[in-house]
Order: structure tokens, then sequence, then C-alpha cells
């Protein structure tokens, strides 16, 4: 098995939460929240990704994602789920999610889901199936999963069985989720609730927010660089208030705390939640900062770790050589090289196909 599926005594792995919901053509909710023209860059995001807003179905781009963690010294994705029903853009989404895991595989990094069950009075709603069928539909539903997914080598487990987190629950009772999920090692948001192993933590902004970062010890602990959503700029809703990024000492802070807590796991939250204004993700704004951030702390935790602050624009010089039409066959050559360790490898390859930092 891949090192970096493994929990090792030695150190904690280190997993980053993925948002799969981005869209392009036309332009989604998440990139324009239905206020903004991102077809002409006006993002619902204080911040903006390097190289402009993407769509998360295209091959190109999830392997520069997937690469850039790499690089950047994550053992894995966690992604946010929303289940597999063909309700507003949750089946996209899933397919997106299913792309996402099989570029993971590709490599070496591990994947899990963070499922929102707060989609389940939407799916209720729209007809999809009847309330009182809810239950025996979450169960499906994570039937399915152990199918396709949780068997997977690079499934990402805790204690021999596949993770699953919960961003809540927000619908289904505690008693609900004996009967919903198979065999697994259940995380729950903030609070360990009936059933679950455990809990995980997530950014809260508002009064006392560091007071209750240096208190909270879940059994996953969460870093991140700051919140500062778009909801209020936007006409959504009043907000959840604002975390500051405190010029990079945040994510730094709270990424050096959790990875000394002693967990198993450990969660950035996160790499492109662009309308909360928590992307370690490259922008315009930050470059690759917390990305070399992220470096600096897995290589104190890993001095073997083989990646350099420099390594970390390959995968967007790899991504811009696809999108120029660029020999395949050279291409893949790279991103297999970068997929395991040799970035001086994967450098050579591209100089020959233009400018490469």
């Amino acid at each position: 098995m891949l090192a970096s599926l493994v929990l090792l005594a030695a150190r904690p792995v280190l997993m980053v939460h993925v948002m799969p919901w981005f869209s392009l053509n036309p332009p989604g909710w998440h990139w324009t929240m239905g206020k903004t023209d991102a077809a002409k860059g006006a993002l619902a995001s204080h911040y903006h990704p390097l190289g402009g807003a993407y769509d998360s179905s295209d091959p190109d781009v999830v392997e520069r994602q997937v690469l850039l963690m790499k690089v950047a010294g994550f053992d894995g994705a966690l992604v946010d789920w929303y289940g597999d029903r063909d309700r507003y853009d949750y089946l996209p989404n899933h397919r997106n999610t299913q792309r996402l895991f099989e570029a993971c595989g590709k490599a070496g990094l591990s994947f899990a889901v963070v499922y929102e069950d707060q989609t389940v009075p939407n799916l209720i709603a729209g007809g999809t199936f009847r309330k009182e069928d809810a239950v025996a539909e979450g169960k499906a539903l994570f039937e399915r999963a152990q199918r396709a997914w949780f068997g997977s080598p690079t499934y990402q487990k805790v204690g021999g069985k596949p993770l699953v987190m919960v961003f809540g629950p927000q619908y289904y009772p505690e008693e609900a989720w004996k009967t919903i999920l198979p065999d697994v090692a259940f995380y729950t948001l903030h609070h360990r609730r009936a059933g679950a192993k455990g809990a995980y933590d997530w950014p809260l902004p508002g009064e006392g927010w560091e007071r209750r970062r240096k208190a909270i010890a879940a059994d996953i602990p969460v870093a991140f660089p700051r919140f500062h959503d778009f909801y209020k700029a936007a006409g959504v809703s009043a907000g959840y208030g604002e975390i500051p990024d405190a010029d990079g000492r945040t994510y730094e802070t709270t990424l050096a705390e959790a990875l000394a807590k002693g967990a198993p796991v450990v969660q950035v939250a996160t790499w492109n939640d662009w309308g909360e204004g928590t992307p370690i993700e490259p922008s315009t704004e930050f470059g690759y900062r917390d990305l070399e951030a992220t470096q600096r702390a897995r290589r104190r935790i890993d001095p073997r770790f083989p990646f350099a602050a420099a390594d970390l624009r390959l995968p967007m010089r790899l991504y811009e050589r696809r999108k120029a039409g660029g020999d395949a066959k050279r291409l893949d050559a790279v991103a297999k090289a970068l997929a395991t360790g040799r970035s001086a490898e994967a450098r050579r390859l591209l100089k020959g196909l233009g400018r490469t930092e």
C-alpha cells in the first residue's frame, strides 16, 4: 500500500477539503451566487484563483489541482459530497468527485467523502423520494459508495475502516446512521454524535474564535487560512463574520497546532471554497504562499519530503501546456514524474515545451 494512505505512527495524514462544484458553461452559482458576471471575471469571492475561474469537470483542471496537492505535501483529499441523485447540481458534482478520486489514485493520494445530508430535504421537496423513505435512500446511497469507493486501496482508512465524515448531521437523527452506514470510521462535525468514532472541526468566525481554536481537541483537527465569505456582498445572507488572514499567520499557526495534536488525520479547510474565502489554492492575492507554508510544515514532520517551493509552479505550467495543445504523451510523462516525486525530471521534460520557472 502507498505510504501516503497509511496512518503512520510518526505523523498524521494531512488531507485537504475540496469543493467539486464549480462550473463555467454557463458560470454556476458557486462562481456567481446569482449576482456577479463570472464571464467577465467578476467572481462571487473576495479572492481570485490564479489563472481565473475554472470548471471542476475539466480533467486538466483536476490534474492541476491534484498535482498541486501532491507537491504541496498533502496525503489526500476530502471531497464535499452531495450524493449522486439528479437534483440541482448534485449529479454533476458527484461525477466531478469521481474524476477527482481517479486523479488522486493516479497521483498516489488518498481520498474520502464529507457527506452533506442537508441535501435530503431538497430531494424530498423535489419529489426524488418520500420523507418516509429517506433512511432507506441514505442506506442505498452508501451501499453504492461502498461498492464504488470504500474498497479501493486509495480510499482513506482509519483503524482499517473507510473514513466517512458528515457535515453535521443536519437532517438525519443520530439513531438513523446505524442503519444508513456500513462498517466505516464515522466522524461528525464539532461534536461526537451517537454511533460516530469521533468528531472533526471546522473554522467558525465570530467572537471567541481564537479562544475556541486553542481549546478544540477534535479527533480530526482543522487548519485554515482565514474566513471571509461573500454572502453579504452578494445579498445572499448576512454572512458569518470574518477570521483574518493575518498575512498568512492564521494558516501557519492553525496548521502547526493541528499537526501537534497527535490526531491520526488533520484536515485543512479548504482547498477551494472561494465563496467563503477559505482557499489555499493559488490565488492572485496570495500566490502560492499557503502551499509553501504547507510544504514547510510537511517537511518538519517528514524530512524525506522531496518537493521544494519552486516545484509548486510546475503543475500550472503543465496545465498551460495541455491547454496550448502540447504533446500529450510527453505531458503525461510530466504528470507521472510529479506524482512520483521526480520534480527535476518533470522540469526537464517541460523545458522543451516553453518557459518553465
